[in-house]
């Protein structure tokens, strides 16, 4: 009887229990969080109709990052981050039920909602430390490349779902309906979690060292890292002053294309469609050799697709680049996440993938504040345009260095060993 033909990794990867669970869990949440995203996101402008409003919203939401995230992930480097992801998940959950309770009795102000995004942006940081840290424990090592640009795929995917469900939901039954789903999508991957057993973590912890000593060495480790430290300096770049379109796509919408929810429901989804279609070609390549050029080329398609963005008040002219912006956006972070998963030794995995959730979700927050600001003299355009002309020296700096950074990231061979035996 002949041998059957191997899986291919994409389809491989759903062979680990504990990594099947998990996304089943995770994939329908995606789909609702970002119904959420386009329903609080119109919700504050039309409350405001100020960009400045949509930075603080923004900086409540990610600023929290920049001081927690490198705590968080010390904290998942001596505790079991399943169940840190847990605990956090479940905060996540009381937040999403209190936005419909506060919409639908009434009591929703601007107040009201940068406080609860506050105590989101609290939250977070131990959810995404203990998720980035327990993804990689759901499969095995040969699949962490493309497990870890499908669950990219996946979420990105979900930002063209979304909020295309979004923009059918709002215009019939209002910005509540995007926030009861919700709650419902949080309740799932809660239930979901049940099924997912990863056995308890390896090796003896790190609780009788000092927390902040734990902090300083993770900074220390990256910073004398001769890839990840560059490609982290690659990406707070990215984040501040690029990654900002997506949370000021409602301002976009309103100011330069003169579009209702609708028409940012499809600016969104374009820029999910974007990022979508780079996690699954990620997916699909199921390597790792050659991430450090795909990374340093997506500094040059951002340049394309952000320019292209603010240039136009056409919008179908304008969505093929929020598709460009959203592919380069994705191309860029997914292969830093797997470059780094792939490199950084198991008990500094939690630190060190949380300075990363630092800087992808917490700089964009400063960026907001920033593009917000000073958009509200120069406008969004000019603003965008000044942020796709950093996104192009970025480039020039960083493409003669390409080779030697590959050189330290792209090892074939396992390093998932511990710093201190």
């Amino acid at each position: 009887m002949p041998n059957s033909r191997p899986l291919p990794p994409v389809l491989r990867v759903w062979t680990n229990r504990n990594y099947a669970f998990f996304m089943g869990g995770c994939i329908p949440n995606y789909i609702t969080y970002w119904m959420q995203r386009v329903g609080i996101g119109w919700l504050a402008w039309d409350m405001t109709h100020s960009p400045l409003w949509l930075g603080i919203l923004a900086a409540m939401d990610l600023a929290p990052l920049l001081l927690l995230a490198p705590i968080a992930g010390a904290v998942v480097d001596r505790w079991d981050p399943l169940k840190q992801f847990r605990i956090a998940q479940l905060c996540i959950l009381l937040h999403a039920a209190a936005l419909p309770l506060l919409y639908f009795s009434g009591n929703m102000s601007i107040g009201a909602l940068l406080g609860l995004t506050a105590f989101y942006g609290v939250v977070y940081p131990f959810m995404s430390s203990a998720r980035l840290a327990v993804l990689p424990r759901t499969m095995r090592r040969e699949d962490l490349a493309s497990g870890i640009a499908l669950d990219s795929a996946l979420f990105h995917g979900s930002r063209f779902l979304g909020p295309a469900i979004a923009g059918v939901l709002i215009p019939i039954y209002g910005v509540g309906a995007t926030l009861v789903v919700n709650a419902f999508g949080s309740a799932w991957l809660q239930a979901c979690l049940i099924f997912v057993n990863l056995g308890a973590p390896e090796g003896p912890g790190r609780k009788s060292r000092n927390i902040f000593r734990d902090v300083g060495e993770a900074f220390s480790y990256v910073r004398h890292h001769g890839g990840i430290g560059p490609i982290f300096l690659i990406l707070v770049v990215v984040s501040t002053f690029t990654r900002p379109v997506q949370d000021m796509m409602p301002g976009i919408a309103g100011s330069i294309y003169h579009a209702g929810p609708v028409g940012l429901a499809w600016l969104t989804s374009s820029l999910g469609v974007g990022a979508m279609i780079s996690g699954a070609w990620i997916a699909l390549r199921g390597r790792i050799a050659g991430l450090t050029q795909v990374i340093i080329n997506g500094a040059l398609l951002m340049t394309a697709g952000i320019t292209g963005l603010v240039s136009t008040d056409i919008i179908y002219v304008g969505i093929p680049f929020a598709v460009l912006t959203g592919f380069s956006l994705n191309t860029m972070s997914t292969s830093v996440q797997t470059l780094v998963q792939a490199s950084v030794p198991d008990d500094m995995r939690g630190r060190v993938m949380s300075l990363y959730i630092m800087i992808f979700r917490g700089a964009p927050a400063m960026g907001s504040l920033i593009l917000g600001a000073v958009s509200t003299h120069i406008g969004l355009q000019v603003s965008f345009t000044c942020a796709a002309v950093l996104s192009f020296a970025m480039w020039l700096v960083f493409r003669p260095r390409r080779r030697k950074i590959a050189l330290e990231l792209e090892q074939e061979a396992p390093q998932r060993r511990r710093v201190a035996n």
